[in-house]
């Protein structure tokens, strides 16, 4: 086989993946947007402010991880029972997915409600005045106590949308996405800014409104798989009992344990990450902040294809399609890479242009811009990584995952960061940099990897 077939699809594998992730680039490029616009207006408010909503929405990042990766187990699952046709394994799998989804939340919403100060409080810098920092606890606090009445809608929302795509069907998430991104816009800009009556209500209108958002979402969702249910087979007698076969449960646990653990592990590192930055003063937060918000919007193309990758090489897995598997996956791979040179391209244009947007000091301004051009520089290659950690998990190689994804991140990239930040006088953007490029070496990892094709497995067999 020639490298250009090799790396090249035809038309029909090209169509197939565009009708997958069309609707969710669609999706998450709306929500997106209206993150960076939400953000801009939060910053319009103040630096305080936007460092308050920054880290309250770092720490509430773990919890989404967290069922993230406790759904992911039964994803890998219902994926392979998808290409297999075995509507029952499905089902099983949303079972599945309630119990899990439900026990993380009530664990998540106890730690946050047991220590909400001490988590904040652990990215104020010792550096930032005490009037400066009183101030940001109070955002910080206002806005997660508002934000925790959404975790139960995001929780119904991810059992139904994950289960969703991963029978191929990605538009009715986006439709249910797109109304809770406007419900969201708009009562941002009523409740922040205080128009057309409304009450001015700053950061707590920002949270109300997501909330707000998060209800018209799940709501959407769940209504329409009930009203579609001849399409969606796998709902009908999903809540008739909590039932799962033994044996499957016991496989799900064994695949899902390793997934929860690390996509636990790897947001905490990523906030810890964030906090290793603060320790360079709160400016760096709001330029980080900044940056963050601006790389999602242009991160939406390859952060999909991990899904497409997910989705694709699990159905041919689960059909025993493994000679389809490894031509589908260099050629997404190389999809991927080639789309985030674009994308990276097209950050890099804009990188100097959207920090002077937001109302703070020039500093920070500066800071976001150089942020941006460094990611924008690393997008393949945070890509073509990404890219090979969905191919491991659609095969269920969850504990190669896990060595893969968090034993990097805290055996390298955390203590980096937090040696770099507080024990050397290195600025902050070579910090920012040396730390963003340790991501290549997980590249070359994975490369191996796929090569070898230790993530070639049917586990439903």
């Amino acid at each position: 086989m020639g490298i250009k077939s090799t790396l090249i699809g035809t038309k029909e594998f090209y169509i197939r993946v565009i009708t997958i992730v069309l609707p969710m680039i669609i999706q998450n490029t709306i929500t997106n947007v209206v993150s960076l616009l939400d953000n801009i207006m939060i910053g319009r408010v103040g630096t305080l402010e936007m460092s308050a909503v920054a880290i309250v929405n770092q720490l509430l990042f773990v919890f989404m991880l967290c069922i993230f990766g406790g759904m992911a187990g039964a994803g890998i699952f219902a994926t392979q029972y998808a290409g297999a046709k075995d509507t029952e394994g499905v089902r099983y799998c949303f079972r599945a997915k309630i119990l899990i989804g439900f026990f993380m939340l009530v664990i998540s919403l106890a730690v946050f409600l047991i220590f909400p100060n001490p988590l904040i409080k652990a990215y104020i810098s010792e550096t930032t005045t005490p009037a400066e920092a009183v101030a940001t606890l109070g955002h910080a606090g206002t806005y997660l106590r508002i934000m925790l009445i959404g975790l139960l809608p995001f929780t119904i929302t991810q059992i139904y949308a994950s289960s969703l795509r991963e029978l191929g069907e990605t538009k009715l998430p986006m439709i249910a996405s797109v109304f809770a991104i406007l419900t969201n816009f708009i009562f941002n800009y009523l409740l922040i800014f205080g128009k057309f009556g409304f009450p001015k209500l700053g950061v707590a209108g920002a949270a109300i409104a997501t909330v707000m958002s998060r209800f018209v979402e799940a709501l959407i969702i769940a209504i329409a798989v009930a009203v579609k249910r001849n399409q969606f087979t796998f709902i009908i007698g999903a809540f008739k009992s909590l039932y799962i076969p033994l044996s499957l449960c016991k496989k799900i646990l064994t695949k899902g344990m390793p997934l929860l653990v690390n996509e636990f592990l790897w947001s905490l590192g990523m906030a810890i990450l964030l906090q290793c930055y603060s320790v360079r003063g709160i400016q760096v937060v709001a330029a980080v902040n900044i940056s963050n918000t601006v790389n999602n919007l242009f991160n939406v193309v390859f952060l999909t294809m991990g899904n497409a990758v997910a989705i694709i090489i699990g159905q041919h897995l689960g059909a025993n399609q493994i000679e389809e598997a490894k031509k589908a996956i260099w050629q997404l791979l190389s999809l991927a890479v080639a789309t985030c040179l674009v994308m990276g391209t097209l950050m890099a244009a804009i990188a100097p242009l959207v920090p002077k947007i937001y109302n703070t000091q020039e500093e920070v301004r500066e800071m976001a811009t150089s942020f941006l051009l460094v990611v924008a520089l690393m997008m393949p290659i945070f890509a073509f990584a990404h890219n090979c950690y969905f191919a491991l998990r659609s095969g269920g190689r969850t504990l190669i995952i896990f060595l893969f994804d968090s034993a990097f991140t805290w055996g390298l990239v955390v203590p980096t960061a937090f040696i770099l930040s507080k024990y050397t006088a290195l600025p902050i953007l070579l910090v920012f940099f040396l730390v963003q490029a340790l991501e290549l070496g997980k590249c070359i990892i994975g490369f191996f990897m796929i090569k070898k094709g230790i993530w070639i497995q049917n586990i439903i067999k």
